[in-house]
């Protein structure tokens, strides 16, 4: 059982009169973390997998709703995605039983926004759960375990089933990757090529990093590019990938309108490409360690919601930042390296333009840059 750092943050909103709502990807520890909040109060737990209930939150008034809660003072809702119209009948619940606590959890970002967002609005406070984080990760083993173990998470990322069966990586991730990984996806947004999408997801974990064009992903699959677009949209909305776009302010040759795509998780873009060869026979290791810490910063900004932005630096000659990260206070750059040679090239020009020093990140102070609270 890994302690979540969402759980104070949740726990801390009980009482507060909204809806509390955790989303994310399947089999991220939704359920585990509320139930592990609500494992000493008293409780309703209502499972949207069940046919049963999903028939009564269909489209229920209020004295039935009054029936089905009962006495109870806290309300848990389950794969919440699976219920039709659930969004009026959270909406009820807030406004109707104000006595009630209620918490909702999701699998599919997509699905339970577009149910909710509308109906809840100023009624909810909403989180978002990923895999483990290098933070949780490093608290449940501590630090030397967990440094011993960062080469087995660039290849077989962090998933918490994956992290409790050692051993067994490659056989739940291909079936994570295989089964609960697209099953919303392909479910929600009907699509009629799902062939198209899985040779999408190869695509980008092969230029996982690089800087993407829709043009080439359009001749390369045989879809226009509109399509591109909507596809790579919808996994980024299932929690599978996600963007960072370029960083332009000052300087006239400064990249604008570009944009990289990273994947929430390592192991489920090693999947993709069916390779979990050691970091010492990879030509891609770099990669690996670049969307290792950028998903892992992904995580901690979010949680710790410091608001601050992601972006990657390049200009039309070439020069490149790995990662710049803003916010109202400042501006952070960093670079990327495995293992750090003596000298690191950095472009003077940016850190000039900018006022701002380029810090380094490798496998010697890597802990620092996902544990940092400022």
């Amino acid at each position: 059982m890994f302690n979540r750092v969402l759980k104070q943050h949740i726990e801390s909103r009980f009482g507060s009169g909204k809806a509390i709502i955790l989303i994310g990807p399947r089999q991220v520890g939704k359920t585990t973390l509320i139930q592990s909040i609500l494992e000493n109060k008293s409780h309703l737990f209502l499972d949207g997998d069940d046919p049963t209930v999903r028939s009564l939150l269909k489209s229920p008034n209020t004295e039935q709703l009054k029936s089905i809660i009962g006495r109870h003072n806290t309300v848990f809702i389950d794969e919440a995605q699976r219920i039709e119209n659930i969004g009026l009948t959270l909406k009820i619940i807030t406004d109707q039983f104000k006595e009630v606590q209620l918490l909702v959890s999701g699998s599919s970002a997509f699905e339970l926004k577009n149910l909710t967002n509308e109906p809840l609005t100023g009624r909810k406070w909403q989180y978002h759960l990923f895999p483990i984080s290098w933070h949780e990760l490093e608290a449940k083993l501590g630090y030397v375990k967990a440094i011993q173990q960062l080469e087995q998470r660039l290849l077989f990322g962090m998933y918490p089933d994956l992290l409790n069966n050692l051993g067994d990586e490659i056989e739940i991730l291909k079936t994570l990757t295989d089964s609960y990984l697209y099953k919303d996806i392909l479910a929600v947004n009907s699509i009629k090529k799902p062939e198209v999408l899985e040779k999408l997801l190869q695509a980008l974990a092969f230029q996982a990093g690089q800087e993407v064009s829709y043009n080439e992903l359009s001749q390369l699959l045989g879809i226009d590019k509109n399509t591109v677009n909507s596809y790579i949209d919808i996994l980024e909305n299932g929690y599978i990938i996600f963007k960072l776009p370029s960083f332009s302010k000052n300087l006239r040759n400064e990249i604008k309108r570009n944009q990289k795509i990273y994947f929430y998780d390592n192991g489920v873009r090693n999947a993709i490409l069916n390779d979990f060869r050691p970091l010492e026979l990879r030509q891609d290791k770099g990669a690996l360690w670049e969307n290792f810490l950028i998903s892992e910063r992904l995580k901690l900004n979010a949680y710790n919601k410091t608001l601050a932005q992601s972006y990657f630096w390049r200009t039309t000659s070439q020069q490149e930042i790995d990662y710049i990260e803003t916010t109202a206070e400042k501006l952070s750059a960093f670079e990327f390296k495995w293992k750090a040679k003596s000298k690191v090239k950095i472009p003077k020009t940016f850190e000039n333009t900018y006022n701002t020093k380029v810090e380094i990140i490798d496998t010697e102070n890597f802990t620092r840059f996902l544990n940092m609270n400022d």
